[in-house]
């Protein structure tokens, strides 16, 4: 049998956004995903859906899977004709083991690929504001490891070369020794008072930089109870933060929220509050189904040409009906002179993504913008097709119909309580891990009500509600919890927008 392919893939410090182009097509092909703790989970959404995951993290003094089974399976796995990505943190030639790796898979006439990624060192100092060279300071650095091999510890490195020939040192896993490194580069005549920094989870919105004296630093990192993963930075350059620094600056940057939209519709709002240096949590409160009959809708389908409007309200709406269409064997032409009505811009935008631009997107983003809107325009004697969920307010099909339309309402998809997130959500709340919870409908908390009851008053504690529109507004408030956040328009940019805001201005 012909062997598949290994791509030993650099994932980047943490933030998925670092991952390289390459690095993502290559996660693409594989069959097999064998992935690192300090690989970003996030990165697995790139694989193919039916790809085999398996985790083989390691942490400080223990290791989940042993380097050498690690290999094997990487060896065993190709042999077997699947295509493997071995996804590693940082990059997989500086300290990362990818040597040791890409050195079996030659002798076993496996054939691989080095897919280099943004190394931890470069990253932490970017994302906390130091320049690693700077002409006016040093053009040199080092990267070091300070955890070798338990026998060899930090003896064979050369600590006057290390203390007064080079100007940028960045020590790799070396918390556990940083009080022997701070003094050994002491010892070896680097001034006490040189600038270091110490920065954990780069790149992520966890990260958290704390800067001092070579001669405190390891006092002031255990005061701090700062843990690895973390680098250490030391020279000069570490000057410069104050002026540089602009990751944990953002406005969210340190903020946690839980995000309960379904997955693929959170992505855009997700990207919104990361840009903005926010950590986000994505456990979806609900999930998309299809109506358990679709013969209404298709009824509807087969007599188009009849509808003088098509009113849809939502992305799910756009992506349902436009589907069914597909499977009932409709292309766009079958809308020819249907009036297309939008509620909203990301439905809008939902409806220009399959060619169509529609004809008029009301002000008020709400069912009751679309009422207001066609009422002042006339619907006496009109006929409407609007496709929706199946909790959907009556408020468009009883408006229209009392002042003289006729409106078919076919449900086209249903909003479900997903299972297994209930003990996702709770350990979050009990570990008042969240700053706030976004609601970006009525149903997405309905649902988390229905998950927790009564018990959800006493879960929440200082985790703050936000609502993306006055309906959901509404919702939440009839079951007698404040809503600290709305913004003005119901817009995902506007929502984020009024986030920023809230915590700028307290």
């Amino acid at each position: 049998m012909k062997p598949g392919k290994v791509y030993l893939i650099g994932a980047g410090p943490g933030d998925p956004g670092l991952l390289t182009i390459k690095g993502r097509d290559c996660l693409a092909l594989a069959d097999v995903i064998i992935y690192d703790y300090l690989a970003n989970p996030v990165l697995l959404g790139y694989a193919k859906s039916d790809a085999e995951r398996i985790y083989v993290g390691k942490t400080r003094g223990q290791h989940s899977v042993p380097q050498d089974e690690i290999n094997q399976m990487l060896v065993d796995k190709a042999a077997a004709g699947l295509n493997v990505a071995r996804l590693k943190g940082g990059d997989p030639y500086v300290f990362g083991r990818g040597g040791e790796e890409a050195s079996l898979l030659h002798k076993q006439n496996i054939p691989f690929e080095v897919v280099p990624g943004v190394t931890a060192g470069f990253a932490a100092a970017a994302y906390a504001g130091i320049p690693l060279t700077h002409r006016d300071i040093t053009t040199s650095l080092a990267l070091l490891t300070g955890h070798e091999r338990p026998e060899r510890k930090l003896s064979s490195l050369d600590w006057e070369k290390l203390a007064t020939g080079l100007g940028t040192l960045i020590f790799y896993m070396g918390m556990s020794n940083l009080k022997t490194i701070s003094e050994k580069l002491i010892e070896h005549g680097r001034s006490a008072d040189t600038p270091v920094a110490v920065v954990q989870w780069a790149t992520l919105p966890r990260q958290k930089t704390l800067t001092g004296r070579l001669d405190e630093i390891a006092a002031l990192v255990a005061a701090a109870k700062i843990e690895p993963p973390a680098v250490i930075i030391i020279g000069d350059v570490v000057r410069y933060r104050e002026e540089l620094r602009w990751y944990d600056n953002l406005p969210l940057f340190g903020r946690r929220f839980l995000i309960t939209r379904p997955y693929a519709q959170a992505a855009s709002f997700v990207a919104l509050l990361q840009a903005q240096g926010a950590e986000t949590i994505c456990i979806p409160t609900i999930e998309i189904a299809p109506p358990t009959d679709w013969q209404p809708c298709d009824a509807a389908l087969n007599q188009l040409w009849s509808y003088d409007g098509l009113i849809l309200t939502s992305a799910n709406a756009v992506d349902a009906f436009f589907e069914r269409m597909n499977i009932m064997g409709l292309d766009l032409r079958a809308l020819a002179g249907v009036e297309i009505i939008a509620v909203g811009p990301k439905t809008a935008k939902a409806i220009e993504k399959l060619g169509l631009k529609p004809d008029f997107v009301p002000d008020d983003y709400r069912a009751e913008g679309v009422v207001n809107e066609l009422l002042s325009r006339g619907v006496s004697g009109k006929r409407y097709l609007y496709p929706r969920t199946e909790i959907a307010r009556s408020l468009i099909p009883d408006s229209l119909t009392k002042s003289g339309a006729q409106v078919d309402a076919p449900i086209v998809y249903r909003t479900l309580a997903p299972e297994g997130k209930q003990e996702m959500i709770r350990h979050l709340l009990d570990a008042d891990e969240l700053d706030a919870i976004c609601f970006s409908s009525s149903s997405t908390f309905d649902n988390l009500q229905a998950m927790f009851g009564a018990e959800l008053q006493q879960l929440k504690k200082e985790t703050a509600f936000f609502s993306i529109g006055p309906l959901t507004t509404e919702t939440i408030r009839k079951q007698g919890f404040e809503v600290a956040l709305e913004p003005e328009k119901s817009t995902l940019e506007d929502f984020s927008e009024a986030m920023v805001k809230y915590y700028q201005n307290p």
